[in-house]
């Protein structure tokens, strides 16, 4: 007696309903976007796909650094860098980070967060361009300040005991001064000095300081900037 043939049809279908469930699975997560918590909506993604899972691997190394903080590395920095001496740059278009740099390669993302705690406060200032002979023999330092407006708004910031304290930039003892005011004021909208800056940003001049300082609102500022304020500044 003859054993009749097994039929395959069982296992065909078994493994065409298998096919059809991994396709099916396959197109949902492709295809279909998965709500996301309100965490990452903040951060502009809306729906969750290989799309999106490409940005959130890719966003910490691709974040952009503001050109202000590589002005900031530079000026700051123990070693002088000269923006003169750098070929055909325009100082009224963007500045490659890497000019800041001197070309070497730098991890900016550690470079703003040094800068923000070493000087939260930083401000750019001028001394009098033109002194006479006689005249520059007779002062010391030859770095005091002599423009009244610059002058004035030290001498505010220093009645507020400020650790650190405000790193000062001289801006017209420096060879590339032309360029700096020049890039500083397209970066910050305020082209005259002072200029100073907190973690990045211009809070604007003289007038503008003295202004906070009579509203009482100083002391804010400079702490939300990761200053330690040591007094209430008198102002003289």
């Amino acid at each position: 007696m003859s054993t009749p043939p097994t039929s395959r049809a069982p296992v065909r279908r078994r493994r065409f309903f298998i096919f059809l469930a991994l396709l099916v699975v396959t197109l949902f997560f492709i295809g279909v976007p998965w709500e996301l918590p309100s965490s990452l909506k903040d951060a502009g993604l809306s729906a969750f796909s290989r799309a999106n899972i490409a940005h959130l691997t890719k966003s910490k190394e691709s974040a952009k650094i503001d050109e202000i903080f590589g002005l900031l590395h530079m000026v700051t920095e123990d070693v002088e860098r000269d923006l003169s001496e750098v070929e055909d740059l325009d100082s009224s278009q963007s500045v490659d980070m890497t000019v800041y740099a001197g070309g070497e390669k730098v991890d900016w993302s550690r470079v703003v967060k040094n800068l923000n705690k070493k000087y939260p406060v930083v401000v750019f200032s001028k001394v009098r361009q033109r002194l006479s002979v006689a005249t520059t023999f007779l002062l010391s330092p030859i770095t005091q300040t002599y423009c009244p407006y610059s002058r004035r708004a030290k001498k505010l910031l220093e009645t507020y005991n400020i650790q650190p304290p405000p790193k000062v930039i001289e801006v017209d003892l420096r060879r590339d001064s032309d360029m700096v005011k020049n890039i500083l004021g397209r970066l910050t909208l305020h082209y005259t000095f002072p200029n100073v800056i907190i973690r990045g940003q211009s809070i604007g001049g003289s007038d503008d300081i003295q202004a906070l300082h009579a509203q009482g609102q100083l002391t804010k500022v400079l702490q939300r900037g990761g200053a330690v304020v040591g007094k209430n500044g008198t102002g003289k």
